[in-house]
């Protein structure tokens, strides 16, 4: 089996999310529109992103997030194109508002294999994140649980690491077959756009006045227990 990793990075940044009416967000697109650059996927209207979420057999994460234990994770695969050969294995920890992302990319090979229940391709990895979500996955008796799509504009900065998102039209599946195909079957989430809201230290006041969020709330649901909580 070819399941050679191509790279692993990580980030770690604070890491805040609001849930918008519409023509908020459009608002506040445009304004970030005019001083941070778009991600180089965007384009005009921005662009796909397609998360398959896996669980122990005891939805130990999820709960995590129920209970709001301060220290908690998700392992997801992410792609952006049902027929991309390359995917993102991510393992996602957090502490307080601090939120580290650890990526492994694989091939589409083992992501499939992951999705059956085999994660022997990770062992066959020379890669200590590899390691690590193998030991943890195979412990936990690891399985899909949903897949979650949206639309997606972004927006970035080199100062403090900043990045900021607008997604749209989250929706939800167990259609896990269909992963790498165009269409599973979806379930609608959330009607309101989500704003994520990511940088390292602090947020400049450029970036602050543009999102405007006096009086808006941080959301206390993440989109991965609201998606759960759609499909039971």
């Amino acid at each position: 089996m070819n399941s050679q990793t191509n790279r692993t990075y990580s980030v770690l940044r604070t890491e805040k999310k609001y849930e918008l009416p519409l023509q908020q967000a459009a608002l506040i697109a445009d304004r970030l529109a005019r001083i941070m650059q778009a991600d180089i996927h965007s384009g005009v209207g921005g662009y796909a992103v397609r998360s398959l979420y896996f669980d122990s057999i005891y939805d130990d994460d999820l709960m995590d997030k129920i209970n709001g234990l301060e220290k908690r994770k998700k392992v997801r695969l992410r792609i952006y194109r049902p027929e991309q050969e390359s995917v993102k294995l991510e393992l996602k920890q957090k502490q307080g508002s601090a939120q580290r992302k650890d990526t492994l990319e694989i091939s589409r090979e083992a992501a499939l294999a992951l999705i059956a229940g085999h994660f022997d391709p990770l062992r066959e990895l020379s890669d200590p994140l590899a390691a690590e979500l193998y030991a943890l996955m195979h412990a936990g008796v690891y399985r899909p649980k949903c897949i979650i799509e949206y639309s997606r504009r972004a927006f970035a900065a080199p100062t403090n690491d900043t990045r900021i998102t607008i997604d749209s039209d989250i929706r939800v599946s167990r259609d896990f077959d269909r992963f790498f195909r165009a269409a599973p079957a979806y379930s609608p989430v959330l009607k309101h756009p989500v704003l994520e809201v990511k940088y390292n230290r602090f947020l400049l006041d450029t970036f602050k006045f543009a999102v405007n969020l006096a009086g808006i709330p941080e959301m206390s649901c993440s989109k991965y227990e609201l998606s759960r909580s759609r499909i039971g």
